[in-house]
């Protein structure tokens, strides 16, 4: 028999109390203020299998979920955790259990092993609530500390719909890719309003932290979407090219022909006449499975996902389109994420080279290029995955290293008869050889017949046939048959296994 309630104290809660608290935290916040974006719970309907959702602490505190839906659900049958903000609770803010939801599901991902999606609409701490959320041990810094140790573990995927403000801009800095919502999503470490009061700089959200700045200029934004379900299923699609942990390889599916098979003029002979290596990855993998990973931001290299008769690759190409393909400190960057990513989690990387370089000058040497370089070498030598390197058309001075030179244990050097390989293209060569020389002849015609006649027996001397008499080259193969090529030799390399760890790590350049 159950205890009489004391005079005066509240009632107990009934069971149709508590059932109608639970509708209450379903159905959310007050949305009206946000016309045409998704609830929370939408974008978890587009995300998750259906009917595979089970979440955790529905009835925490006062507000409904209290601003956070943690739990975990299905992808294509594959179980995976997920942290949705509900921006119409209290703007998504993070509280004391706000934070308590969002650290018990990363511990339990971190324990089953299970990827993370993160649906991220939040304006950051609860100011009310800064004992809760900002300075213990089970506050914000918890939940970072979680998502550092998660990384290179499990795959981690951001999908940025709102706002992520002051500290709370480090959780989608920690996961492996952000799609940002075009008009809504922004990111900054402090608002407009702060940064007037700090600086005296009069700006907005969208200058200061939105979607293109940060998929364009800043780099940390991976690619914008118009719509909040459009960034979802693109979330959803990329899961399909990771294994669901670091201990596990992505998972092979049937072959597909490539979009376009004809070679013809694809590449132009002239090495400085520019052409779109997209244009190549299209012949070489499976059709509709090329997944680039910041496409609008370092626009001379291109990196990103696909399938090559089923099997997964990283690709890193340079792109002679833009800035002729050279590599410049924010491109260095780009592919260092990249190939780290594909490493940590078991993917094989395919280097596409046409490469004049480095980019020289006064501006990149302030900025760092030696630096940057380094980390794009020291990640691609690290990197234990098979890799591969083509020489598409040039391979010039240290861009030749960094994309994978032989020295770097490539399981192929391949080339196509286009392919040259120098430490310099032969007119900079021939320049920098008989530089005094040609100064010397007065004549203009005898001048540039005499650097056309050195440029010639350079090209002989330093010639296809010759780097692969030597071993520099292993194949060479026309356009039509590389996607054959690297195909069998994916296959092959099936068996690769990691070296015993010999170090903790090496020490990364700055």
């Amino acid at each position: 028999m159950p205890a009489p309630t004391p005079p005066g104290a509240p009632a107990p809660p009934s069971a149709d109390d508590v059932i109608q608290a639970a509708e209450r935290a379903r159905a959310g916040g007050d949305t009206s203020r946000y016309p045409g974006t998704l609830t929370a719970r939408q974008r978890l309907d587009v995300l998750l299998d259906e009917g595979s959702f089970v979440e955790d602490g529905l009835l925490a505190g006062a507000l409904p979920a209290d601003g956070v839906i943690t739990g975990v659900g299905m992808v294509e049958g594959r179980p995976v955790a997920v942290i949705a903000h509900d921006f119409g609770v209290k703007a998504g803010s993070w509280g004391e259990l706000t934070c308590e939801k969002q650290i018990r599901i990363l511990e339990r991902a971190d324990r089953d092993l299970l990827p993370v999606f993160y649906l991220v609409d939040s304006a950051g701490g609860r100011l009310t609530e800064q004992m809760g959320f900002f300075p213990g041990r089970r506050g914000a810094s918890k939940i970072f500390q979680l998502q550092v140790a998660l990384s290179g573990r499990v795959p981690q995927i951001c999908c940025l719909h709102g706002p992520s403000a002051a500290g709370g801009a480090y959780m989608p800095a920690f996961t492996d890719w952000v799609g940002m919502v075009e008009g809504r999503a922004s990111m900054f470490l402090a608002s407009p309003r702060v940064a007037e009061k700090v600086t005296g700089e009069r700006t907005t959200e969208l200058e200061m932290g939105g979607a293109r700045m940060h998929a364009e200029v800043s780099g940390c934004g991976d690619s914008v979407f118009d719509e909040d379900w459009e960034a979802v299923a693109a979330a959803r699609l990329l899961l399909g090219y990771l294994p669901d942990d670091w201990a596990q390889r992505p998972a092979v599916v049937e072959s597909v022909e490539p979009e376009e098979q004809d070679w013809t003029g694809v590449i132009p002979t002239d090495p400085v006449t520019g052409y779109d290596v997209v244009e190549v990855i299209d012949r070489l993998v499976d059709a509709g499975t090329f997944f680039e990973i910041k496409p609008d931001w370092a626009q001379e290299i291109v990196v990103g996902l696909a399938r090559l008769e089923g099997r997964v690759v990283g690709l890193i190409a340079n792109q002679p389109n833009t800035r002729s393909g050279a590599i410049h400190v924010d491109s260095a960057d780009k592919a260092t994420r990249f190939i780290s990513w594909c490493d940590a989690f078991n993917i094989p990387l395919v280097f596409l080279q046409d490469v004049p370089g480095f980019m020289v000058g006064v501006a990149v040497e302030r900025q760092g290029i030696i630096r940057h370089g380094a980390k794009l070498i020291t990640a691609m030598a690290s990197a234990e995955v098979p890799k591969f390197s083509v020489i598409l058309r040039k391979a010039y001075a240290a861009g030749f290293y960094a994309m994978c030179a032989p020295g770097f244990e490539p399981r192929a050097t391949i080339a196509l008869p286009s392919a040259f390989i120098g430490a310099m293209g032969p007119e900079a060569s021939v320049n920098a050889v008989y530089a005094r020389k040609i100064a010397d002849i007065a004549d203009d015609d005898e001048r540039a017949a005499f650097v056309a006649a050195r440029v010639e027996e350079h090209r002989s001397e330093i010639n296809l046939l010759r780097m692969a008499s030597e071993l520099v080259v292993d194949t060479v193969v026309p356009g039509e048959e590389l996607r054959a090529e690297l195909a069998v030799r994916l296959r092959h390399a099936d068996g690769w296994t990691r070296s015993a760890p010999r170090r903790h790590h090496p020490v990364s350049p700055v």
